[in-house]
């Protein structure tokens, strides 16, 4: 009877761990998903105008030397094809794996006011040098003032002439993209030859320099540049007295090559070596990133997608509107993971008719997937 008894328990276990290993081996392995493996939400709830953000793709498995996410590159072809107009992304992941991501990688790109960062490293490797000074004084007249945005100009027009030093014209030209400060740099540094010699230099690759601001801007609106027009609101009044057609046709010429274009590639590629203190001393590579770090302008572009805990250097750029086309609307920067990997994201636009509040939706749609894709 014991042993009857003993034969029934271990026929019972038998059964048991039999149908546990049918279900082991046939059903399904469930992992739970945690927070940190979870895709982030896209952007903030698109506009009524515009569809909203697709759900971002699973990322791939994580690997002991992490690139970019294949699942990254997906989501940027979903949005950019979204997007109306000609558009530029690349997102270059700096540390680790390395891998590059991104749509017209190699395209020109008007820059506009992005094309600072290479006149403020320009006069940073010459302070490298020893050819200038950061204390060093610039002198600023009637003459030098230039057009659009220039908080200069008033002080210049109220005192005749002004004097900065070199730190405080990079203070100016990169966190304000005051015009005049930049160009005051600009001429202090050689002008644009000395600009184009700084990216021959490094290998920099397909990123042009323009005449300087007055020129380039003129120009773009099929202008003769008149040093007239750089007090108050006389550009525009000029500017309002050229035709449609003509404006069209000097901007449809500028976009088709434009003088200061870069692709998203080499721009990449620069803020990622930038970032690793290949292009200049490591005193000079800080106080570049500080900069950057501390802009004021576009706050709503790719910086409103930068999770918080993460660090952000950028430098925007804004062309000319000729209704219903805007142009020239970009940001490019340095994201930098709560781990210390680093990101160089660039998002440009040389046409588009969206809307403001869907321009900036997209750029910060770039940096939050950036973000949720990033693996350490």
């Amino acid at each position: 009877m014991q042993n009857g008894f003993w034969n029934r328990i271990c026929s019972f276990l038998m059964l048991a761990f039999l149908m546990s290993a049918c279900v082991s081996a046939d059903g399904p392995r469930v992992i739970p998903q945690t927070a940190k493996d979870r895709p982030v939400s896209s952007a903030p709830p698109a506009s009524s105008s515009a569809p909203a953000s697709p759900v971002y793709p699973p990322p791939a498995p994580r690997s002991s030397n992490q690139s970019i996410d294949p699942a990254l590159q997906q989501y940027i072809d979903e949005e950019w094809r979204r997007f109306p107009g000609k558009t530029g992304v690349a997102v270059l992941r700096i540390d680790g794996g390395g891998g590059m991501a991104g749509k017209r990688l190699q395209d020109l790109f008007p820059q506009q006011s992005v094309s600072k960062t290479w006149v403020a490293m320009t006069v940073l490797d010459q302070v490298d040098q020893g050819r200038l000074s950061l204390n060093q004084n610039v002198r600023i007249t009637p003459d030098d003032v230039t057009l659009f945005y220039q908080p200069l100009e008033a002080r210049v027009t109220r005192d005749g002439e002004v004097n900065e030093t070199i730190a405080r014209l990079l203070e100016l030209a990169i966190t304000t993209s005051d015009n005049t400060a930049n160009d005051s740099l600009l001429r202090t540094a050689g002008g644009p030859e000395a600009v184009r010699a700084f990216i021959a230099k490094h290998g920099l690759g397909q990123i042009r320099f323009g005449p300087g601001e007055r020129l380039l801007q003129s120009g773009i609106a099929g202008m003769e540049w008149k040093q007239e027009y750089s007090v108050g609101r006389r550009f525009y009044t000029a500017r309002a007295e050229i035709s449609y057609d003509r404006r069209k046709a000097a901007l449809d010429a500028y976009l088709a090559n434009p003088v200061d274009g870069a692709s998203p590639e080499a721009i990449a590629n620069a803020l990622g070596r930038l970032a690793k203190g290949e292009l200049l001393s490591p005193g000079s590579t800080r106080l570049m990133i500080s900069l950057m770090e501390r802009v004021k302008s576009g706050p709503n572009r790719l910086k409103a997608g930068v999770p918080a805990g993460w660090g952000f250097a950028h430098k925007t750029g804004t062309g000319q509107v000729l209704s219903p086309v805007s142009t020239g609307y970009n940001d490019i920067g340095i994201m930098t993971a709560p781990d210390g990997t680093r990101y160089a994201v660039v998002v440009m636009m040389a046409d588009t008719t969206a809307s403001v509040p869907d321009r900036m939706r997209f750029m910060s749609s770039i940096t939050r997937a950036t973000a949720s894709y990033h693996r350490p």
